[in-house]
Parts: C-alpha cells; structure tokens; sequence
C-alpha cells in the first residue's frame, strides 16, 4: 500500500499543491485502511461508506468537532482519485459519500455597491465605453461571464429590448434588455465598437486587438463578475420578482438551483406581511 500511495503522488500530473494536499489525506486514509485490515484491493463501496462516516464522526483532541462538509468532500476526492490511479476507474464505487453542503447566500453587493462598480469602469475611449456597456450587460440581464462574452451582435433586440443568450449546455433563454444597458450598449456600437473591429467579426464585445473577448478580460475589469449576477438576482428579488421568474432568466434547469436565495425572498415576504396582515 505505501509503494502504491508513493508512486501516485510521484504522478507528474499531479500540482505540488494538490501533491501536499493529497499526502495528509491519503496517509490519514491508508493509515485506516490499516487499522481494520483491509487491503487496498478489498475498498469497495461498503469500505468508502464507512470511511466516509468515519470523517463525519465528531473528534476528540486538540481540533474535538466535527469536519465540515466541504473537508470531507475534499478527503473524499482524494481517496477517490488514489483509487482510480491504484486499482482503475472500473473498480472505484459510484455515488457520493460527502454530506451535503449547507446552501449559502452568495456575497451579494448592495445596489450603491453595483452603482460604484459600474460608474468606474466609465472613461475616455473605445475600451472603457465598451467596459462599461459590458459590467451593465452583466448586471442587467444576470449574465454568467461565459455568456457575456459568447453574444454576437444579432443577440441584441433594441427593438423589442430583449438579449438572447445562450446558456450551460448550449441552452438558449431570453433575457430582458434593460434601460441603462441598452443605453451603453448602444453607444458603445456606435461609437467604439467600429474603432475595435478588424474584420469579420459577429462577436458583440471585441478585444483591442478585434477578436471576441475572453472571460479573463471580464475578470480583470470586475474581480468577482458573478457576484454582478447574484446582485441581479437579489435585487429582482427585493423588488418583488418570485422564484420562477428569477429561475427563467437566470437559466437555472432546477428551481432548488434558484433557492439559494430563497430567504432573501422570505424577508420581503414578510415585510409584506406586517404591512398588510391586521395581527403582524
């Protein structure tokens, strides 16, 4: 077992920092595997589940508790891939073993914040027009950053004020196209989009050099673009819009997808509700 666990940290496919990672998980591992005699070749699904109990099981010592959800997953995907690499993809167990991870509200900035964030990335010249017809594009119609950069011109209906976009797994949904946005796209195809333009070219937001951006262009104008989307949605949200809408236009297949923000949702119920009910 330890000529094995050697030769797959050895792997060259391997990063030094998953390498480090890998070894404390895999030895705590092997070191159990161990402790009830069993060998490597006997780990079946029946040994990964118990393994798996084992890591949620509370701890004494110095760190007593228990490991969170997410430190557990982590253990158990490097078991999993020491598995493969010991024994073949055939022999390791299907389903997941992790406890689910508690749903969190994702760091959403406020309204002021997103008004900051959109009015800096405003300049002089064809690049900082298009920054900013960009983050509102983002903001306004709760794009995922590949979404962002993937629409062609014929995306865009000024006439009917609507953004088609094409989603995960090359779904298609329409978005309304707000009134700022549509303002700054806009000008931005009037007065900087030709200054960019080289060639042929159907992409709606171009790199200086004329070609369709990339998602790390988005990053570098915005740290963190999704949380532009999860503003998007929250703000809908406390403006009124149910789950079923916000699942629609942000592309979710599943509404427990759109759940997350669920409580937000739940606050302006209720302060519906103590407007409105006589014994709130």
């Amino acid at each position: 077992m330890r000529a094995e666990l050697e030769r797959f940290l050895a792997s060259p496919a391997l990063a030094e920092a998953t390498r480090r990672a890998y070894g404390a998980d895999l030895e705590e591992f092997t070191t159990w595997l161990r402790a009830r005699g069993t060998s490597l070749g006997g780990v079946d699904v029946r040994v990964l589940a118990d393994y798996a109990t084992q890591l949620g099981a509370s701890r004494p010592g110095r760190q007593p508790g228990k490991l969170a959800p997410a430190t557990i997953a982590r253990k158990l995907a490097a078991v999993r891939a020491f598995l493969r690499f010991s024994l073949g993809p055939a022999r390791v167990p299907e389903g997941s073993f992790a406890p689910r991870r508690p749903r969190r509200l994702p760091d959403v900035p406020k309204t002021s914040e997103v008004d900051e964030a959109l009015a800096a990335a405003e300049g002089d010249g064809a690049l900082a027009l298009r920054n900013r017809a960009l983050l509102e594009l983002v903001y306004s119609a709760g794009l995922r950053s590949r979404e962002a950069v993937d629409l062609d011109l014929a995306d865009l209906d000024f006439e009917q004020e609507l953004v088609r976009v094409r989603g995960k797994g090359s779904k298609e949904r329409v978005v309304p196209l707000g009134e700022e946005a549509a303002h700054w796209a806009a000008r931005y195809l009037r007065q900087a989009r030709p200054l960019l333009a080289s060639g042929a070219e159907n992409a709606l937001f171009l790199s200086a050099r004329g070609r369709r951006l990339d998602t790390s262009t988005l990053r570098r104008l915005h740290a963190h673009p999704h949380r532009l989307r999860h503003a998007f949605a929250t703000h809908l949200l406390e403006g009124g819009a149910d789950l079923r809408t916000i699942q629609e236009l942000l592309g979710h297949s599943s509404l427990s997808t759109t759940q997350v923000y669920s409580h937000v949702d739940a606050r302006r119920l209720r302060r519906v509700y103590d407007r409105a009910h006589p014994r709130s």
